[in-house]
């Protein structure tokens, strides 16, 4: 049996790899969505090497001071979500909690000696975006449910403008347990109205389950919702699976809507020079193409006609997907972060170093001033000293101290020029001035220099 644990994060930025969790709230539900136990709502203490992008914090409220006085350590954070939040058989749902939030969930535990990953699969664990189920509810099933437009008259799937559309509970935007009230009404109203839909992108959370539908040994069209196929088609597209991705297990698709005889004899070099779409969804939300009926096609602007045309138009380049898969490859490859904060994805770590980890976690201020893990991968020990100098300061030997205040210096000195630059011109149009004074006054604590 499974549980779902609603959340959502507030967060410093929106770099997982540099900004930090600020706020951590969540509800367990059973499997028909009802509420188990008491909601969790956390706060997360800042430390002091932080600078926290003043945009986020105009949007959160959220001040450092705030969560210097009533939030929770980082590692105590984490220690929390390990034994008590993600526990087995718990999928982890959010709203584009794929792409962001589950990212911050993996930085934060990297960085204070969890396992980055085994909260999301291991002991029969998930995770579930309800975002693309959103966009594809929407674009194939809509009815029942009020669908918002922007201020342009542009649809939009803003869980608040969703959330006040249908009448659901949700106390305040961008606070992390309102956002979790509203997602699990929202999931609420998605499963009464439309179960057959809701049930059905449920099971395509696993991956040998999407891998039925798309994959190269019997490739078909499919219905594809995703964040880069725009608005104007309501997020929606058919694609076709055309080769093997970069990735292990991953798969090229092509997006029909385009007439692939545009592309005809183009070489891997002409290809790369082309701009791709190659956003990784790791839990996609995807449908035979037998559900596109004719409301839906004309909703979307797809005509089964020309889709098959361009199915066979692809058919008819057997070389076309290597071409195109040659062409990821030529890209020039994503700049390898030179910081140990930001090298989670370099390697998994050691089975050896598992125990040593294990032991960090363990560790009290006393015991880790002379902790010696003789770590095998060397991304460890280097985290390991800020991991004591965040949270253990009292560990420090005299040249660790003088390592970190150097990093330290360095890190905020450079940031700090930008920081300035941005309270400034965020205060010229600010009428409440009182949370930029409070960003004001968090640099004048933590800056290295008068």
């Amino acid at each position: 049996m499974h549980t779902f644990f609603f959340y959502d994060l507030e967060t410093s930025g929106l770099n997982s790899r540099a900004q930090r969790i600020m706020q951590f709230a969540g509800q367990r539900t059973d499997e028909n969505l009802k509420p188990i136990g008491e909601p969790v709502n956390i706060l997360v203490k800042l430390s002091d090497d932080i600078l926290p992008d003043p945009y986020a914090i105009t949007v959160t409220g959220i001040t450092p001071q705030m969560t210097l006085s009533d939030g929770v350590t980082e590692p105590e954070l984490a220690k929390y979500i390990t034994d008590e939040v993600f526990i087995p058989g718990t999928i982890a749902v959010g709203y584009n909690n794929v792409r962001f939030d589950d990212e911050f969930i993996r930085h934060t535990l990297w960085r204070n000696f969890y396992d980055p990953y085994e909260w999301a699969w291991s002991d029969n664990r998930g995770r579930w975006d309800m975002l693309d189920v959103v966009r594809m509810t929407r674009a194939l099933r809509p009815d029942g449910i009020e669908w918002p437009v922007d201020e342009n008259g542009a649809p939009t799937n803003r869980l608040e403008l969703i959330a006040a559309a249908n009448k659901l509970v949700h106390t305040k935007a961008h606070d992390a347990l309102s956002d979790v009230e509203a997602l699990i009404g929202l999931a609420q109203l998605l499963r009464d109205k439309q179960p057959q839909l809701f049930n059905y992108l449920f099971k395509l959370r696993e991956k040998n389950e999407v891998a039925k539908l798309v994959n190269l040994e019997n490739p078909k069209p499919f219905v594809y919702a995703s964040g880069r196929y725009g608005k104007e088609h309501d997020f929606t597209s058919v694609a076709f699976p055309i080769a093997p991705g970069p990735k292990p297990n991953s798969v090229l698709v092509y997006d029909l809507r385009f007439d692939p005889q545009t592309f005809a004899g183009a070489t891997p070099q002409a290809l790369a020079s082309t701009l791709f779409a190659d956003r990784e969804n790791k839990c996609p939300a995807i449908a035979p193409l037998g559900v596109l009926d004719a409301v839906s096609q004309e909703r979307l602007g797809l005509s089964l006609e020309i889709l098959e045309k361009h199915v066979k138009a692809l058919l008819s380049q057997p070389t076309f997907g290597e071409a195109v898969r040659t062409a990821f490859e030529m890209r020039e490859p994503y700049e390898p972060s030179t910081d140990v904060e930001g090298q989670l994805y370099d390697g998994f770590i050691p089975d050896a170093d598992k125990p040593r980890c294990a032991a960090v976690r363990s560790a009290d201020v006393h015991s880790l001033a002379d902790f010696q893990p003789g770590f095998i991968d060397g991304r460890l020990s280097e985290l390991l000293l800020r991991y004591k100098a965040r949270w253990f300061s009292d560990s420090l030997a005299e040249d660790e101290r003088k390592a970190w205040d150097e990093y330290r210096t360095t890190k905020l000195m450079t940031a700090l020029p930008t920081y300035a630059a941005t309270l400034s011109k965020l205060a010229e149009t600010a009428k409440d001035t009182y949370l930029l004074e409070e960003l004001q006054l968090w640099a004048e604590s933590i800056a290295p220099v008068e």
